[in-house]
């Protein structure tokens, strides 16, 4: 937009609504259109980095579902009654591709997509210090199609198989070309541009289907003439805050460690499940949130190995493997030259770095119903919980209740558990299998003003994250917005005595009015 001949600064709510008044009531002329054409080159094939940057984009598994399955899909399935390798090694750097394939995949482009076929096969140079000791990750048999496999696949693996076959496939195919119309539109003395693109030509996006994009098309604008009069709609003023970076996700993540040369496509999945079994980092929304115990335990390696806990180290140590293999170092040398000061410098962090064990624990009110002693908060690989003062004497340890069990005279707590098998957090009442209340909404420490019963933390694209009353009969909802105004309305950090009874007298009328309701 612009206004006046130059963008506007808008900073407050009256710059915004000075402007709409002025130009709401003004005749709204098309004053210029463009249209430009753009061609779309298709992607080489896929290798392990990308493999996980894509699933994790489109199909939203992590880096350690995507390598589980490729390897499954690598060992083989049951094909009527063969069984079959359906992609090949799935650890690689590379997008080299066998000419035995690359003839197999043409002649099915030139059998099914005749006209999308270039009459030359297309190369991909394989990246700066890439090993290329294995093909890009393609279908072994391109004539079995995801259509053809769907029933001998389970969900998860037709997915990621179908995003394998059109990448290889579509790499082999003809450019797409797009069409990009802009229009400028002008109420008075400000002036707006409107955008549409739309493919002229699909080429490759004619295979392109799991992988597809909503970004690759963004709609249509109806005809319209230079100099036509535009029928005036109403302005919808949006307030924006700038953002600051995002989180690592598994995506981003990996792309961070290919770009810096940190790792090999057989170590990226391997990195995050380190970061998340050993509590260094959480997942919240798909994104990677560092925990206390991963800040000092980063802290403390950052302070004390500076020379180490550095991107350009391990792509140094990288390169100098590369220059053993290729006969260039002698390995020993290399090794005594890195290993002999930092043993020392090892040696020295264990006689001078101070204990930290204990230092995130937490005194609480709870007292163990065991021996009679205070519970204290501690910090452990799982995450939090609590423990018994007395140990070693008490071994008792519990969760952290998040907030009371909201059903009437249950009286127990809810806390943070998780399933069989995946691990998937939960949340459920500690009175099981007596109240068998659960919730997969984390609790916060809030009641709702209107029913008594807990908030949850939720969260969507839309709104991003919000609160919500956790009893399904309750309309206690809070947008984004509401949610910073209703801080004060629902907030019970300490639990106090005034704010239990008021949520158990709530509940009771509840009760009562659901009794009367029955009557």
């Amino acid at each position: 937009m612009e206004y006046r001949g130059s963008k506007p600064e808008l900073k407050n709510e009256q710059s915004v609504t000075a402007i709409i008044s002025e130009i709401q009531n003004s005749d709204c002329i098309v004053t210029d259109i463009k249209e430009s054409e753009k061609t779309v080159r298709p992607k080489p094939p896929f290798t392990t980095s990308k493999l996980q940057q894509a699933s994790a984009n489109r199909l939203g598994y992590t880096s350690r579902k995507t390598m589980q399955i490729a390897q499954q899909l690598y060992e083989g399935v049951q094909i009527g009654s063969t069984r079959v390798g359906l992609i090949t090694y799935m650890r690689t750097d590379s997008v080299r591709i066998s000419q035995t394939a690359i003839d197999e995949v043409r002649g099915w482009i030139g059998k099914h997509f005749p006209d999308d076929l270039p009459p030359e096969q297309i190369e991909y140079s394989v990246g700066k210090g890439a090993q290329d000791a294995h093909e890009g990750i393609r279908p072994t048999y391109v004539e079995y199609t995801p259509d053809a496999v769907k029933d001998y696949l389970s969900r998860d693996q037709l997915r990621l198989y179908s995003i394998i076959w059109e990448r290889f496939v579509s790499s082999q195919m003809n450019n797409a070309r797009s069409k990009t119309t802009s229009v400028d539109i002008r109420a008075g003395e400000a002036l707006f541009r409107v955008s549409a693109s739309k493919l002229s030509y699909k080429g490759f996006y004619n295979v392109i289907k799991t992988l597809s994009s909503k970004d690759d098309v963004t709609g249509s604008l109806p005809a319209l003439k230079t100099g036509e009069q535009l029928a005036s709609g109403t302005f919808y003023p949006e307030q924006h805050f700038t953002q600051g970076p995002a989180r690592y996700t598994d995506a981003s993540i990996v792309k961070t460690l290919e770009e810096k040369g940190i790792g090999r496509p057989s170590t990226y999945a391997p990195i995050i499940s380190v970061l998340l079994d050993r509590y260094y980092v959480t997942r919240s929304n798909k994104q990677l949130v560092p925990t206390p115990l991963g800040k000092i335990i980063c802290r403390i390696l950052v302070e004390s190995f500076p020379d180490v806990i550095n991107e350009k180290f391990t792509s140094e140590v990288e390169d100098d493997l590369d220059k053993v293999e290729r006969s260039e170092l002698v390995w020993t040398g290399m090794i005594g030259r890195f290993y002999t000061p930092f043993k020392t410098q090892v040696d020295n962090v264990n006689n001078t770095q101070e204990s930290l064990k204990g230092s995130l624990d937490e005194t609480t009110d709870q007292l163990c119903e065991k021996c009679g002693r205070p519970m204290v908060k501690k910090l452990g690989r799982f995450g939090y919980f609590l423990a018994c003062s007395g140990f070693p004497e008490c071994h008792n340890t519990k969760s952290i209740p998040l907030a009371k069990c909201p059903r009437p005279g249950c009286g127990g707590y809810i806390v943070a558990r998780k399933t069989k098998g995946k691990g998937k957090e939960f949340y459920g009442c500690t009175n099981y299998p007596t109240c068998d209340f659960i919730t997969h909404f984390k609790p916060i420490n809030a009641l709702c003003p209107k029913c008594g019963w807990f908030l949850v933390e939720k969260y969507d694209k839309k709104n991003g994250s919000y609160k919500s009353c956790i009893n399904p009969g309750c309309d206690y909802l809070h947008s984004p917005e509401e949610a910073v105004n209703a801080e004060a309305a629902g907030e019970f950090a300490k639990a106090n005595e005034a704010d239990q009874k008021a949520a158990e007298a709530a509940r009771k009328l509840a009760a009562l009015a659901q009794d009367g309701d029955e009557e």
